[in-house]
């Protein structure tokens, strides 16, 4: 542990190089299923996202995935056509749209969800308590920069 309190640029690289191969190893795994929808990556971010947060508005999906609005245009619309999401306009102000996944993309979401919880369900639970806590704190502390 005293190593962590001097850290060299090649134990950082290290470390950058097993948050890249976990990234890919984690998401090869949702790539067949992906494969299978004829979806990509950016297809899977939105409907998890969606999935996560019901309802979520498109201003607010922009948002959380830091898109453009040509990208998320591009993504609803294939998702739409593959008939995985659906709109809903808001009660109190018809300009703003909310998004669900119907069905089909709650199946899709829990096919790829379920793959991907193998891989971490195992990780975690082959971790002890403490080591669980602190990668989720460091996971957090990398995310906010």
């Amino acid at each position: 542990m005293k190593e962590l309190l001097y850290l060299k640029d090649e134990q950082l690289k290290d470390l950058i190089e097993k948050l890249f191969i976990s990234n890919r190893e984690t998401f090869s795994d949702a790539k067949k299923i992906l494969d299978k929808y004829s979806i990509g990556l950016a297809h899977h971010k939105a409907i998890h996202l969606i999935s996560l947060y019901k309802g979520i508005s498109i201003s607010e999906l922009l948002k959380r995935l830091k898109i453009t609005k040509q990208s998320l245009n591009r993504v609803l619309k294939d998702l739409i056509k593959l008939e995985i999401i659906y709109f809903e306009k808001d009660t109190k102000d018809s300009r703003i749209k909310h998004i669900f996944l119907n069905k089909k993309g709650e199946k899709i979401f829990l096919e790829i969800f379920n793959k991907q919880k193998k891989r971490i369900y195992n990780a975690l639970l082959n971790s002890s308590s403490e080591e669980v806590i602190n990668f989720d704190n460091v996971l957090k502390k990398i995310i906010n920069g």
